[in-house]
């Protein structure tokens, strides 16, 4: 292209852009003198349509013979950026910044991608927030008293006096199949406590009620509409023809505190093999128990390094509707999630969610998740029937700010299995009401 086609090219367009400025100018004067409704207004704003268009039929579409046949569209886009750079100096600092952000978010996204393997032990927020107090519609004051009574002993006896006494009890393997223990379980037929839903709550009864919000993210008031997640229908066809029920650990090297070294029955593999044999054996459910391992050297990238091998058995088992992701917690030393149920020391859990949303930065966009408000509405109505049901054995539901691959089904959950502290048998114990509310909320 000679220099003088292209100081024409770019008068012309500096022209085009001036005059639609002034276009927006005039119609914005009009707009104030309250001449909306005028056909004088109408007419101006005819115009400066037609004109525009006129305009960038004459300047803005470069002709063909630019370039050649096969990439004259590419020489065309690179000719007319080129020519925005020099005759409009601001294009080409915005240009520039585009291209710097989209670096850095490329750079943000491998950071976050790393720190979501590590993250979800990692509390901003005061770790008493995740735990009911004295006013807990579901839970009575003598409970609570209990669970502080559990801990004070834990504390007395320390980790090791507690391994002792573990040791001397059990006189079974703790495996996942087996039940650990001199109690046996008894299913609660009915709600020991039951909700009153006509009171109309608002999004700060909710969220003090049921949830826990890490300080990197935040709760949209737009997901929490109660009867979407309290009557979304999350039931599971059970006569499909294969597992409907996926359960596996993004950690599977997570133990407890007489976890044995070298065996995964002992650890959370263990306890996901309890859970799935009592989803299948007692409450009808078939369940694909996926034992893999993603963060075996370390837990960097352990979602990322998971996500493949989920996707291709979600493929080849396309009757998978729900999803687990099972873990234990990591606490401080000094604090033990335990209460006694029917007599049986019990392992507390909490149910968590990803929000794909930091607070500060917005929505995650590669960490998109077209299912949260599904997540949401199963992490509920299962807090709902653990409140309900056995009082106490749930904390609040932890959220935070990553996605932790639960973009996989609608009904995908991450639960954390007790913590580090916990003993295999309270863990062993905990599988039998986790199992019961499970299928209470699928089998609805």
């Amino acid at each position: 292209m000679t220099e003088n086609v292209r100081k024409k090219l770019g008068k012309a367009l500096i022209t085009f852009v001036v005059f639609m400025i002034l276009c927006y100018m005039v119609q914005g004067f009009f707009k104030k003198l309250g001449q909306e409704q005028s056909g004088e207004n109408d007419l101006l704003q005819l115009f400066c349509n037609i004109a525009g268009r006129q305009m960038e039929k004459t300047f803005l579409l470069l002709p063909s013979y630019l370039g050649g046949e096969n990439d004259g569209e590419e020489r065309e886009a690179n000719l007319f950026s080129k020519v925005l750079k020099e005759e409009i100096p601001l294009y080409g600092y915005l240009e520039e910044q585009t291209q710097e952000r989209e670096t850095e978010d490329k750079i943000l996204a491998q950071i976050i991608k790393q720190q979501e393997g590590t993250d979800e032990d990692v509390k901003n927020i005061d770790e008493s927030r995740l735990d009911y107090d004295k006013d807990a519609l579901h839970i009575e004051s003598s409970m609570l008293e209990e669970m502080q009574r559990e801990n004070s002993r834990y504390l007395e006896t320390g980790e090791e006096g507690e391994k002792g006494n573990i040791q001397e009890e059990n006189t079974e393997n703790a495996t996942g199949n087996e039940t650990i223990g001199q109690t046996e379980f008894i299913t609660q037929e009915y709600p020991a406590y039951t909700y009153d839903w006509s009171e109309g709550w608002d999004y700060e009864e909710l969220v003090s009620n049921f949830y826990a919000v890490d300080n990197t993210t935040s709760l949209k008031k737009e997901y929490l509409n109660l009867d979407d997640l309290l009557y979304r229908d999350l039931s599971v066809d059970k006569s499909a023809d294969g597992p409907q029920i996926l359960i596996y650990h993004t950690h599977s090297q997570e133990g407890f505190a007489d976890s044995v070294p070298g065996d995964p029955s002992t650890t959370i593999v263990g306890a996901g093999e309890k859970l799935a044999n009592l989803l299948t054996e007692k409450y009808g459910f078939q369940v694909l128990h996926h034992t893999g391992e993603y963060d075996v050297e370390n837990r960097d990238y352990a979602y990322n390094n998971s996500l493949p091998a989920l996707e291709k058995i979600l493929s080849e088992n396309p009757t998978i509707e729900v999803v687990i992701d099972l873990h234990r917690d990591e606490m401080k030393e000094g604090k033990k999630l335990v209460i006694d149920l029917q007599g049986r020391p019990t392992a507390r859990f909490m149910f968590f969610n990803g929000m794909s949303y930091i607070r500060d930065k917005g929505d995650i966009s590669y960490l998109e998740n077209p299912y949260i408000q599904d997540n949401l509405a199963f992490s509920f109505q299962t807090q709902v029937a653990a409140n309900e049901y056995y009082p106490g054995i749930a904390r609040k539901i932890y959220l935070k700010a990553y996605r932790y691959n639960m973009h996989l089904r609608a009904k995908s959950m991450l639960i954390e299995l007790g913590a580090q502290t916990n003993t295999v048998e309270e863990v062993m114990n905990a599988c039998d009401p986790l199992a019961h509310i499970i299928s209470i909320v699928l089998g609805r």
